[in-house]
């Protein structure tokens, strides 16, 4: 009968031996840490970033340097972060496993002052790479890649969402130079056609350097509001003429009360077209509307909820989820935060709505995946909804 040393070294033997590669991702630099499964001394290497094409020649240098056959599976891993997925799809292209990981799963030191340098991140990625190669379950969380099509479709509402929030940016400071002289007013289309006519505190007209600020930062504004309608009207015309199968998810999604073609969008392209949802948990950790309970001896308190996620969802299932108490009124969901939450204090309708908004994804997943029609809800004509401007 063959002993457990036997198995282990058989396991281990160089024919069914891996490389193990982890990747420090800098702006300027990477820094590359090599291993082998059955564990040996760490080698590390640092690549200039536009070097990066030279990452298959450090590989093959050190399958060498560590007595791994040329042909010899490689896997590696990095942390999500700014230079997106272009480089795992780099790497897999070239015949290798990889893992892209959440930062905040890896684990770290708990004491108030620990030493964090590159050098020790690339060790503790690579040692927890090896875990996770070798079977250990729930090492770390392992980021859900979209195709490069997915990936191209979430930049257009991306887009939108930063443009609406750098006009929002410049019209705030607007309203804050012009209050620096005593005007108050609220920022619209009609603001160089009022500006010669408002006086400040004294009944002096605006000052001019002030006036010349005031109507640069509008021509912004403008630029701004231009470049949002154009691509609100791409979106119309894509949503009108063509037929894949994300454009078809947003068709259903649209005709739902409260729910626009940009937020539609949103649902769409950053979860349901592309990502597989086991369990309701899986959708509130997506989102970050889940509660971190803090249990610990008699210490029993609630944080707060967790704020992980994607921030874009977030935002906008919280604004639909406000929408949809006056829209969807004859929901069951509805009328269960009427009854529990709205005479309550502002702190309360604040956890009610949370817990409406991670409903409300939910409803909509099982809408779009199983057909299931969320109880009560109310659909509006979808020619109009569809040529709606908003979401």
């Amino acid at each position: 009968m063959m002993t457990a040393t036997t198995q282990r070294e058989e396991s281990t033997a160089a024919g069914g031996d891996r490389l193990l590669l982890a990747i420090e991702l800098g702006r300027r630099q990477w820094k590359l840490g090599f291993t082998r499964q059955r564990g040996q001394q760490i080698g590390r290497r640092t690549l200039l970033t536009e070097a990066w094409d030279r990452l298959p020649e450090e590989m093959a240098a050190a399958k060498k340097r560590l007595g791994l056959s040329p042909e010899a599976p490689v896997t590696s891993g990095y942390e999500a972060g700014r230079d997106g997925f272009w480089i795992h799809r780099y790497l897999v292209g070239m015949g290798g496993d990889n893992l892209v990981v959440d930062s905040s799963s890896i684990e770290v030191n708990r004491r108030a002052r620990r030493a964090k340098t590159d050098a020790l991140d690339l060790t503790k990625l690579l040692s927890m790479l090896r875990r996770q190669v070798s079977g250990e379950t729930k090492v770390w969380r392992v980021v859900h890649i979209p195709s490069a099509q997915d990936d191209e479709r979430r930049q257009p509402h991306r887009e939108l969402w930063a443009l609406k929030r750098d006009r929002t940016r410049i019209t705030n400071r607007i309203t804050g130079l012009l209050a620096t002289v005593g005007i108050y007013l609220t920022v619209d289309a009609k603001l160089l056609t009022r500006l010669d006519r408002l006086r400040q505190w004294n009944g002096n007209p605006i000052p001019a350097t002030l006036r010349e600020r005031v109507v640069r930062e509008w021509e912004k504004v403008v630029l701004f509001t231009t470049q949002i309608q154009a691509l609100e009207r791409a979106r119309r015309l894509e949503l009108r003429q063509q037929g894949d199968a994300s454009v078809a998810l947003v068709r259903r999604l649209v005709p739902l009360r409260g729910i626009g073609p940009q937020t539609a969008w949103l649902f769409v392209t950053e979860l349901f077209a592309w990502r597989q949802f086991r369990n309701r948990r899986d959708v509130g950790g997506l989102t970050g509307l889940v509660g971190t309970p803090y249990r610990r001896g008699r210490l029993n308190h609630e944080q707060g909820i967790s704020t992980a996620g994607n921030k874009r969802v977030r935002s906008r299932a919280i604004q639909v989820a406000w929408s949809w108490l006056i829209d969807q009124q004859q929901r069951a969901l509805t009328q269960w935060y009427t009854e529990r939450f709205a005479r309550g204090g502002p702190v309360a309708r604040k956890i009610g709505i949370v817990a409406v908004a991670r409903r409300v994804v939910i409803d909509l997943g099982r809408y779009l995946d199983a057909g299931v029609i969320p109880e009560g809800a109310v659909f509006t004509d979808h020619a109009v909804a569809t040529n709606a401007s908003g979401g």
